[in-house]
């Protein structure tokens, strides 16, 4: 999933508390082989390579989360979308570090992106797609719930305490450390690197960061980050970062995103239909700062 994964963790046996935190570094690399289209042998690039020519019977647990992602999408009015890896591709940001696509390349990517092109049968737990040039980037998601599934084996052998991070764009704070009551977590300043621009405290609770700093380039005087707005093609202008305080690394992961796209005033009413959910939206000031807007969900 192209990120380093982190493990904090406290235990009442120092001597298999080792042992318990590779165990949950195992159950991250499966997930990674099982979900990540930079490996040409995981599943789910099995099923871009082939889907578009049939109905591909898939694993039970990839059908569950990809039927996951598309209820995300279907909630954000298609703001969070697991299809724009032809986006993606056309920016340059699929193994590079961003162009300016072409008006043909562009129109082209945005034909293949949309949830409309995935093709889900429970009955018969395949998938397909209704035409060639469709694929799957569950990047936008599955980090968070590797960090899920990491937290779920730390809990099943006991683990009392564990912070659990994605390269920092989603972290999992299990328990709390001895003599605190949770793990101090901090939100990196958009504008000034060397700076925090928020700390949270998570117990059993995940924050998710998307940020337009994390892969971007400048053109024209224009900074464009990898953010894409699947309506639109383009990647998001006039955000620069939004941290999503969730009960799971997965709803954050794709939380974060959506309300990236969707932005502020857009985004106000999915977020208050959201149980147990924070949104912090950071936006440029005329200063040259930034300002924050804070969003709770539903109680």
């Amino acid at each position: 999933m192209a990120c380093l994964y982190a493990i904090d963790a406290y235990g009442p046996d120092a001597a298999t508390l080792p042992v318990i935190v590779d165990e949950a570094f195992d159950e991250v690399d499966r997930i990674d082989r099982l979900m990540s289209h930079y490996k040409s042998d995981s599943e789910i690039s099995r099923v871009n390579r082939e889907a578009a020519r049939h109905p591909i019977a898939i694993d039970a647990e990839l059908f569950d989360f990809v039927a996951e992602a598309m209820r995300y999408s279907r909630e954000s009015d298609g703001a969070f979308d697991v299809t724009v890896g032809p986006l993606m591709r056309a920016w340059g940001f699929f193994r590079g570090e961003g162009r300016l696509p072409s008006e043909q390349d562009l129109a082209a990517a945005r034909r293949h992106v949309g949830a409309a092109h995935v093709r889900l049968d429970t009955a018969a737990r395949t998938i397909s797609f209704d035409e060639p040039g469709v694929e799957l980037d569950l990047g936008g998601i599955a980090k968070g719930y590797a960090v899920d599934r990491a937290a779920r084996v730390l809990e099943r052998r006991r683990v009392t305490a564990a912070l659990i991070s994605a390269g920092g764009s989603t972290t999992y704070g299990l328990g709390a450390p001895p003599g605190r009551d949770g793990w101090d977590v901090t939100v990196q300043d958009p504008v000034d690197a060397r700076r925090t621009a928020l700390t949270v405290s998570l117990k059993n609770r995940a924050l998710s960061v998307a940020g337009s700093s994390e892969k971007s380039f400048e053109a024209g005087g224009v900074r464009y980050s990898h953010i894409m707005d699947p309506h639109t093609g383009w990647p998001v202008l006039g955000m620069l970062t939004v941290a999503v305080l969730t009960d799971t690394g997965t709803a954050g992961d794709a939380l974060d995103d959506a309300l990236f796209v969707m932005g502020v005033e857009r985004s106000d009413a999915y977020v208050k239909s959201l149980v147990r959910t924070e949104a912090f939206f950071f936006m440029p000031s005329s200063s040259g700062g930034w300002t924050m807007v804070h969003r709770p969900g539903e109680e």
